[in-house]
């Protein structure tokens, strides 16, 4: 007897959620960091990009672009970070549009690593589902 199995299709599952992977690329040119987020979205498929220029602390540029899963597979420096809810990428992106207006001015790196730490999901919930 076969026994079905929650990777058959490739998702994974939290507490009762669909889960999606989340990449990361990082690399400084001329003095920028750029700084990508990506989260990986099935319906339609597609890569949805966020992405961070940030020049002596300060969140210079901002920009969000979707490009197709086969593009997302040609671009280089992207890492699997972690796998999130729709729910926390929902603040994730709510947040960061806070943040870009915020620190037009400032240095805001605290706060650059505090929102990219909304996407990993608590171990400790699992059990508390």
């Amino acid at each position: 007897e076969d026994v079905p199995s929650q990777t058959f299709d490739n998702k994974d599952y939290f507490c009762g959620k669909e889960t999606f992977p989340v990449y990361e690329s990082i690399f400084t040119e001329e003095g920028e960091t750029i700084r990508k987020i990506a989260i990986e979205i099935e319906k339609p498929p597609q890569i949805e990009i966020h992405v961070w220029t940030i020049r002596k602390g300060i969140l210079r540029h901002f920009y969000v672009e979707k490009v197709s899963k086969r593009e997302f597979e040609e671009l280089p420096y992207f890492k699997l970070i972690t796998r999130t809810t729709f729910s926390q990428w929902k603040i994730f992106s709510e947040g960061e549009a806070q943040i870009s207006q915020m620190c037009e001015s400032r240095v805001c790196r605290t706060e650059l690593e505090d929102l990219v730490k909304v996407l990993y999901l608590e171990k400790s919930e699992k059990g508390h589902c």
